[in-house]
């Protein structure tokens, strides 16, 4: 059994595993229970639900990775370290064990102190935040944890399931059926077939999924804690994106009772984007599923809950406190909402199109997608912003990339800066004034066929790989018979309700800045109608939004 080497992180290590000093051992100890242990005790089972925080006073623990092909020693704690990464904050289900090396003593502290300490000890909690999430980080870079995907690059199911893992800050081993061939034994052993995949394993064996809902998969690895459904929220959250996660850090920040719904991943569409250059604060940039990964720790770190793979099918709003409902007989209550559920690019009227998603068919450009198209030409389809970081970071990971747009050119829907690199790269062709008319391939995207509307001049290319980033539809569904929507679907609020749109409002003011049709019911980010559609204003609108529904929330 070795040591892992923790690379590229080793240069962090003083902060990956920073090492208490008497003073602030000794605040920890006012929230904590002093305790003795002995060699060979397991303090933390991989994979238990409750992850208690230990500091180790006198001995050292073993921190172990329990894979399969045997254990694996991530670290040795010894006097002064402390054990744990983000899962403790979270309530997710533990990566690793922890075992007693030699008989001691530790400091035990509960989950619910370790939030107190974190929230109310600034240098402890500036500590233990950068460790845990430096901690995360690390065992997704080395593919540290319990779980364990079969599947294969022409699967569009491994595909889904591999960017819910990734955009979840879920750490898994992949082995691809095609390529891999340590991978035959594997799927001996646990009695699968190349043809059933994607295949999940959790805990060397104990569960075994055959390409699960990504509902299914989130229960297994417990991505969410248990929730009491009689529980009122203060405030409900229905999505997580920036607008949405703005809210939840200041709501929680600010004492609220805060649960947040998200049906796929933290960030929204704007987790999927490769880099993000204008966002105020990053001037090298961050991609979007980074910033999501921040500001989804600063949430969980000032105690919002978070359930992941749970949208929000309909809201009840005929009486309150307002219910919203899950899908097999499950709904929350909450005294005031928040829309943030965002919107989704449009998907073009295109025979095949579906057949092929996944398949040829992307609506995100992260590295997991561009890995599929190395040394190939690709298609973006699309002239905003995240269809520009799509295809500045697409040219140096693929052959060629052409940006396909209906209009002239890409001045006024895209930020200049994105514009000059797109004009500065051999990598990339514009082709303005042109528009997908067909697909054609077997089990995944062959070809394409392309006619530019100016000249009606068509062409078929061997291309087997499309980008799709056109136009945004609200995800506002959900909200049917509930609120005023513009002509679009997106949400209407404030001063552009109309009295006709008012007739039923129950309130002697009139709706507040980001109030719907609906009293202590408000719509943030992309989802609203009128909305600039920007990260920096979907997060200035999310905050802005918390003041309010302090507001409303003391009137009743």
């Amino acid at each position: 059994m070795q040591q892992q080497t923790l690379n590229p992180y080793a240069e962090r290590a003083a902060q990956l595993f920073p090492r208490l000093d008497d003073a602030q051992i000794a605040r920890v100890s006012r929230l904590a229970q002093r305790r003795s242990v002995t060699a060979g005790q397991i303090l933390i089972e991989a994979g238990a639900e409750v992850s208690p925080f230990f500091v180790v006073i006198r001995g050292g623990i073993e921190i172990l990775r329990l894979g399969y092909q045997g254990d694996e020693l991530i670290r040795l704690h010894g006097p002064g370290e402390f054990t744990g990464e983000m899962n403790m904050l979270s309530g997710r289900r533990s990566l690793f064990q922890a075992r007693v090396q030699e008989d001691g003593e530790v400091l035990e502290l509960d989950q619910d102190a370790l939030r107190r300490l974190v929230q109310t000890d600034a240098e402890l909690g500036e500590l233990l935040m950068r460790a845990y999430i430096l901690r995360r980080v690390s065992a997704i870079a080395n593919n540290q944890g319990n779980l364990l995907m079969l599947g294969s690059r022409h699967s569009a199911d491994t595909l889904h399931l591999r960017e819910f893992l990734t955009r979840n800050g879920q750490p898994y081993t992949y082995l691809d059926v095609d390529r891999d061939p340590d991978v035959q034994p594997l799927l001996d052993r646990f009695h699968v077939t190349a043809s059933e995949v994607p295949v999940v394993v959790c805990c060397r064996g104990e569960k075994l999924m055959r390409n699960p809902t990504t509902q299914q998969l989130a229960a297994a690895i417990g991505l969410n804690r248990a929730h009491d459904n009689a529980r009122i929220h203060d405030v409900i959250i229905v999505g997580a994106g920036p607008g949405g996660l703005a809210a939840a850090v200041y709501a929680a920040s600010e004492g609220l009772d805060v649960l947040v719904l998200e049906t796929n991943a933290p960030g929204g569409q704007a987790g999927s984007s490769s880099k993000i250059e204008n966002y105020l604060g990053f001037p090298t940039g961050i991609s979007g599923q980074a910033l999501a990964g921040r500001a989804y720790s600063q949430a969980q770190k000032f105690g919002a809950e978070v359930m992941v793979a749970s949208g929000a099918l309909k809201l009840d709003c005929d009486a309150t406190p307002y219910a919203v409902d899950l899908g097999d007989g499950r709904r929350v209550l909450g005294r005031s909402i928040v829309v943030a559920s965002g919107a989704r690019y449009r998907k073009p009227p295109l025979d095949n199109l579906e057949r092929f998603e996944g398949m040829g068919i992307y609506y995100g450009a992260t590295r997991m997608e561009a890995q599929l198209c190395t040394d190939d030409e690709v298609i973006i389809v699309g002239g905003g912003n995240s269809a520009g970081q799509a295809a500045v970071f697409l040219a140096s990971a693929t052959k060629h990339v052409h940006m396909l747009v209906r209009s002239s050119g890409l001045a006024d829907t895209m930020s200049r800066y994105l514009i000059r690199r797109i004009e500065d790269s051999s990598a990339i062709t514009l082709r303005p004034h042109t528009q997908i008319e067909g697909l054609e391939g077997a089990e995944s995207l062959e070809q394409v066929r392309w006619r530019n509307t100016m000249t009606d001049q068509v062409e078929t290319r061997p291309i087997r790989h499309i980008f799709l980033m056109t136009g945004a539809d609200p995800n506002t569904q959900w909200l049917e018979g509930c609120v005023a929507l513009d002509d679009k679907g997106f949400v209407k609020t404030g001063a552009d309700l109309l009295p006709a749109e008012l007739t039923k409002w129950p309130e002697p003011r009139p709706p507040l800045l980001f109030e719907t049709s609906i009293p202590r019911v408000f719509a943030v980010g992309d989802v609203r109608s009128g909305s600039v559609k920007r990260v920096a204003s979907a997060v200035g609108e999310g905050s802005v939004c918390v003041q309010l529904v302090h507001r409303v929330l003391a009137e009743h």
